[in-house]
């Protein structure tokens, strides 16, 4: 797969800062980008002549076209005549993308997909007094956490999305507890009763060590690239969204006490910056 997207590679992909990206590719996941729909239809055309050529063929009725843009915009895209459908979502490597850019869909699945995962092991193992607190506490770690913040090292951490995310992971601790809403128990004694950390602790951690995971790359890695990159053109007009690079560097300033122009030289020592990570304390008033 690699092969056949060197060799389809042209002329076309979306310009970021100073980098051209014509496609991502996860084993046979591959997406096609392109600045118009022209483009991208070219594009599209000489990756299936490649893929043909290889004994191999673009699997129709799993394809879609999507573009990203705040205005719907049309974009016809063909393969062996037949029409790709547009979509305004698109699921790639279990996280889903809008064309909008924004990530509330997102994080509503993933409170979703841990809702289901209360409902799949209610009786099993949430309320089964047979089993100790022990065991359910070691699921909520290793199966619920990871469900419910699976992609959260990129989500922008609004008072809003907090709260709901806090909400979730109450739903399951209380259950553990034998509690419900009606018992007017504070989420905080819950949560210290089970010897639970806080999850915006443990968002914040993964937000910050994800962010010195990109300062460290060797030049040429992709994500790194990106992260540094200066992007182009007009931000339209109205309140501008958050970008995650002003906000994980307010995060690393107001928890850390590393100013903006320090975070390069300070999370470049690995042993360090994971040693601030380690020592990272709860806000105060967590839940």
């Amino acid at each position: 797969m690699d092969r056949i997207s060197r060799c389809s590679q042209g002329l076309e992909g979306v310009r970021f800062g100073d980098h051209r990206i014509s496609s991502l590719i996860f084993a046979d996941d591959v997406v096609l980008l392109a600045p118009s729909s022209l483009d991208l239809q070219h594009a599209l055309g000489h990756f299936a002549a490649e893929c043909k050529a290889a004994g191999m063929r673009v699997s129709t009725s799993k394809s879609e076209a999507m573009v990203l843009d705040q205005k719907k915009v049309a974009c016809t895209l063909q393969i062996g005549g037949e029409v790709l459908p547009q979509v305004e979502e698109f699921k790639y490597l279990v996280v889903l993308f809008t064309s909008e850019g924004r990530m509330d869909r997102e994080i509503d699945r993933r409170i979703g997909a841990a809702a289901a995962v209360i409902q799949s092991m209610y009786r099993s193992v949430v309320v089964k007094k047979e089993l100790s607190r022990k065991v359910k506490l070691s699921i909520y770690q290793s199966i619920y956490i990871p469900t419910l913040t699976y992609g959260h090292e990129l989500w922008v951490m609004t008072e809003r999305v907090g709260s709901r995310i806090q909400a979730a992971k109450m739903s399951f601790l209380h259950r553990v507890a034998g509690r419900s809403l009606r018992d007017r128990v504070r989420s905080s004694v819950t949560r210290e009763e089970l010897g639970v950390e806080p999850l915006l602790l443990h968002i914040e951690r993964g937000q910050l060590r994800w962010l010195g995971h990109l300062f460290r790359m060797p030049p040429g890695r992709l994500p790194g690239e990106v992260f540094r990159a200066c992007p182009t053109g007009k931000r339209p007009r109205g309140r501008p969204r958050t970008r995650w690079r002003d906000y994980v560097s307010q995060l690393a300033w107001e928890r850390l006490r590393v100013p903006p122009e320090e975070l390069e030289e300070v999370s470049g020592e690995r042993e360090f910056w994971a040693s601030l990570l380690r020592l990272l304390l709860p806000r105060p008033g967590s839940r």
